[in-house]
């Protein structure tokens, strides 16, 4: 539910986009990078009944400049029985309604097998607890899709697959790894904790609350 990489003469792309959410129901989502934001996108926006809602803080270090914080086992989700725990943890950390599940299960078990991917599992007293995931291509990991069950909060679960994705990144032998959270949230400060530095942030575009679409 994004739209990214409007710049400078595509604003006569938002209002068809706008109405595309809205015909189908889903709340939209426009992300501005310094460099590519113009003011003639603003207006448009605004004009369609969006505003400026959020920040997101993308982040990036070498892997070798990362702090080992925490020694929570952190373990690699290898087989399907794992696969069902990672799911256990990732659904409750992002809180998906019940109704959800079947859906969203049958949808991410893929990830297990996609090429690039490793998934990962945090345990607290034997209960899954943590889930999270690494990409990597072209001497580049992405740490993405991070979670951690609100019951296990907080007890470093979170900087300890971090720990871990960046260590495996690093005998892959990338050259940097980057990741990105709302702009001061913890999980923004666990990734500045372990060693990650911004690199630029997003501004997050979204409807207005109660907003009639534009006539």
């Amino acid at each position: 539910n994004r739209v990214v990489g409007l710049r400078a003469g595509d604003e006569r792309h938002i209002a068809p986009l706008a109405a595309w959410y809205r015909e189908h129901g889903v709340t939209a989502r426009f992300e501005m990078v310094p460099g590519d934001y113009d003011a003639t996108l603003g207006r448009e926006l605004a004009r369609q009944g969006y505003y400026q809602s959020g920040f997101h803080a993308a982040l990036i270090c070498r892997p070798g400049d990362a702090i080992a914080p925490t020694t929570v086992l952190v373990e690699r989700v290898t087989s399907a029985a794992l696969m069902e725990d990672y799911l256990q943890a990732y659904m409750a950390g992002w809180g998906l309604p019940e109704k959800e599940h079947l859906q969203f299960k049958a949808n991410v078990r893929t990830w297990l097998d996609q090429p690039g991917w490793s998934l990962y599992l945090a345990r607290v007293d034997g209960r899954p607890a943590a889930a999270a995931t690494l990409y990597i291509h072209g001497g580049v990991g992405y740490c993405a899709d991070a979670a951690t069950d609100p019951a296990f909060r907080p007890r470093g679960l979170q900087l300890a697959l971090l720990h871990r994705r960046i260590a495996d990144a690093r005998a892959a032998g990338v050259d940097f790894v980057f990741s990105g959270a709302e702009f001061l949230s913890a999980s923004h400060r666990n990734m500045e904790r372990i060693g990650l530095r911004i690199l630029f942030i997003r501004a997050i575009w979204t409807p207005l609350p109660a907003s009639s679409p534009p006539t």
